[in-house]
């Protein structure tokens, strides 16, 4: 889901810093991540990244959907 860790590296910063910047601790921003986190914490993590809200995503290949119950990607074949 979340491509934090690519953007992390590229902006130079650990989880740490970007927990701090954002003003709460490390273990309250790995839970937001691995969890469901509200549309305000993702916005106040791409700010403290210089990024839009959706680039916190990784782009899906057209032809998949990520399942609503467990966010695995779902392969969608064409039917005959």
């Amino acid at each position: 889901m979340l491509q934090l860790k690519e953007l992390l590296k590229q902006k130079r910063m650990t989880a740490k810093d970007l927990a701090a910047k954002i003003g709460i601790s490390e273990g309250a921003l790995s839970k937001s991540i691995s969890g469901n986190p509200t549309l305000e914490r993702l916005e106040a993590i791409a700010a403290a990244l210089g990024v839009s809200p959706a680039e916190l995503f990784a782009p899906q290949p057209t032809n998949t959907i990520t399942c609503p119950h467990c966010g695995k990607p779902i392969k969608v074949e064409k039917g005959q």
